[in-house]
């Protein structure tokens, strides 16, 4: 309880970028006092996620995996499976999802955050139900030239991507729109 307490603080002291984050700042906060389990995917409608926007050192890449499930180049991430420290669970992702070794945050806390639905899918010859991610987004950096690779089950390439060319291989318009393009505007 105490780790989630600590993310509750820390979500309810991050400031919001624009709209999108303010409002799904206050969906987020909500699930968390109300769902029971919403750190684990057995939640029928909610699980907290952590997602990656891995940059390069001079900070004009990003590294992007093209995922098998969406069939589109996407950001590093996945569910939190019970763990509750985010950063953690991001940094564990990109490292799974695109084989690197050396990933560090740029910072410690939150780069973004934002509520994303997922469409009901087969999983490992299951289907799974549509439902909400609560994702926190950190900020991570890695060498562009170490060795990346595809993590099989999960996506079928991983690449640097200028911002301008990681805007237009990805497939689905609304993270395009509202979610890499504000992750870049950070930036």
């Amino acid at each position: 309880e105490g780790e989630k307490m600590d993310l509750i603080e820390e979500i309810q002291a991050y400031f919001p970028f624009n709209q999108q984050e303010e409002r799904d700042k206050e969906q987020i906060l909500f699930a968390l006092s109300s769902f029971k389990r919403v750190f684990f995917r057995d939640n029928l409608f909610a699980h907290m996620t952590a997602s990656a926007w891995v940059v390069n050192e001079n900070k004009d890449k990003v590294l992007m995996a093209y995922h098998n499930l969406y069939r589109s180049w996407a950001w590093l991430g996945g569910h939190a499976d019970g763990e509750q420290d985010l950063l953690q669970v991001a940094i564990r992702e990109a490292r799974e999802e695109s084989g690197l070794q050396k990933v560090r945050p740029l910072q410690n806390g939150i780069y973004s955050l934002e509520v994303l639905t997922v469409d009901g899918h087969i999983k490992y010859g299951d289907y799974v139900s549509s439902h909400i991610h609560l994702n926190l987004t950190y900020l991570l950096e890695a060498n562009e030239k170490e060795k990346v690779s595809a993590k099989a089950d999960e996506n079928s390439g991983v690449a640097w991507f200028s911002f301008s060319d990681a805007l237009a291989a990805s497939t689905e318009c609304w993270y395009r729109d509202n979610i890499y393009s504000k992750l870049i505007a950070k930036l």
